[in-house]
């Protein structure tokens, strides 16, 4: 057996060596992995800059609610399925007498069958149940993308913010070693250079804030993507870019076709349906019996049918039916209700984004080219000897105050435009 065995394990091994050989390249170099470069890809998409399109493709693909949404979608084709069937028959077996020869043995089949329409009027109810729930995952949404929305320009203004505390460092800083220099030359008095100081303490406090703004934006944008944190490391988008400015026309229409509007509308219809379903239900409920009898005693078997249904004699349904009576009467009130307030809302959001777009426009025609200037022309009359170092100051906070200012408009024109896409579902801006 040995003899027999070492032969063939040495051709095995002779086999198996030029498919080895042929795994590894020529030139000695090891073979790449395929999983390594997924992982790269994977880094690669990582260390891409995030576009608001690519923010809200990741927000509408993964994000946690929009999942549980669709989920509760496809089970209410559960509830459709189950409301269009019919009720189970019944088998019944009965036994009079327990003595062979005497004993009487009942088998009995009862179907119980539905009338008025109870069927149909269930599986109504239950479509609209499952409208009501496809409004819910479009309202959702319209909601998720306007979170997105606002918390990527909410990013790209930290952003700014940052660059503009880092710029008002580097002025501080220049002022401060100026006025330290004109100081030491007898030139200013101490006093100039601790001001000086001051200012320059109050940039890297301002830098600081800037910075934990800017993390807390960067959070509060992974969480409304449903992403991880490190999903992005840098933003692709201006702070500045407005959004269009919709008007009367346009705001008519959307609104009449606002998700929060049309599950109002489905509410009613869902309510109307419970209503007519209960008014089905008065009708009671027809039992059809088929089966045998056979009597030991007689020697042969007998058919046995049955006809049985409730008397409505105190109970007609009618409780119920004043219930669902009210409930879609409440639905339709609740519906106007809900019209008049999504009105409301949506025109003093268009009205906050035209003001808002009015203020931006006016700072950055009129006042941030002006509070430049000045800063600027202080400056050069600071080395000149011409102004004093609380002008350059009074300048410096000027030129800030103004970039703040235009930060702060534009943070509201994106919050006043992420509202309108919450309330009116479709974009008045496509990224």
């Amino acid at each position: 057996m040995r003899n027999v065995l070492v032969p063939l394990s040495c051709a095995a091994l002779f086999s198996l060596g030029p498919t080895v050989a042929s795994a590894a390249p020529e030139d000695g170099r090891p073979v790449a992995d395929p999983s390594s470069s997924v992982a790269a890809s994977g880094a690669a998409a990582r260390l891409a800059p995030l576009t608001l399109s690519v923010a809200i493709e990741r927000a509408m693909s993964a994000h946690p609610r929009l999942r549980a949404a669709v989920l509760d979608v496809e089970a209410s084709d559960g509830a459709v399925q189950q409301a269009a069937l019919p009720p189970n028959p019944s088998l019944a077996f009965e036994q009079e007498d327990t003595r062979r020869d005497t004993r009487t043995v009942t088998v009995l089949l009862s179907q119980p069958l539905e009338v008025g329409g109870q069927r149909a009027a269930r599986t109504a109810l239950a479509r609209q149940g499952r409208e009501v729930a496809r409004a819910d995952l479009d309202a959702l949404r319209a909601e998720v993308r306007a979170d997105v929305v606002q918390a990527f320009f909410s990013a790209l203004i930290a952003q700014e913010r940052v660059s503009a505390a880092t710029e008002s460092l580097r002025i501080a800083g220049s002022g401060a070693d100026m006025t330290a220099r004109r100081v030491a030359a007898g030139k200013l008095s101490p006093i100039d250079e601790t001001r000086a100081r001051v200012a320059l303490a109050t940039a890297r406090v301002e830098l600081r804030q800037a910075e934990a703004e800017r993390v807390a934006a960067r959070h509060a944008l992974a969480l409304a993507t449903g992403q991880e944190e490190a999903a992005f490391v840098t933003l692709d988008g201006g702070a500045d870019s407005l959004p269009g400015l919709p008007d009367e026309a346009d705001l008519a229409r959307r609104l009449s076709d606002a998700p929060t509007l049309r599950r109002s509308r489905l509410e009613v219809d869902r309510a109307q349906a419970a209503y007519e379903l209960e008014r089905a239900r008065r009708f009671p409920d027809v039992t059809v019996s088929l089966g045998a009898k056979r009597s030991q005693e007689l020697g042969r078997s007998q058919a046995v049918i049955g006809v049985s249904m409730p008397l409505p004699v105190f109970d007609r349904n009618q409780g119920a039916q004043r219930e669902a009576l009210k409930r879609r009467q409440a639905a339709e009130a609740m519906a106007e209700a809900q019209a008049y307030r999504l009105r409301a809302e949506v025109l003093s959001a268009a009205v906050e984004l035209r003001a808002r777009v009015d203020e931006i426009d006016a700072l950055r025609r009129d006042v941030l080219p002006g509070a430049r200037e000045a800063h600027a022309a202080a400056m050069r009359g600071f080395e000149l000897g011409k102004f004093g170092f609380l002008d350059v100051l009074d300048a410096q906070r000027t030129w800030l105050q103004a970039r703040m200012q235009w930060l702060d408009a534009l943070m509201k024109a994106h919050r006043a435009n992420a509202e309108l896409e919450r309330r009116l579902g479709a974009p008045t801006q496509q990224p």
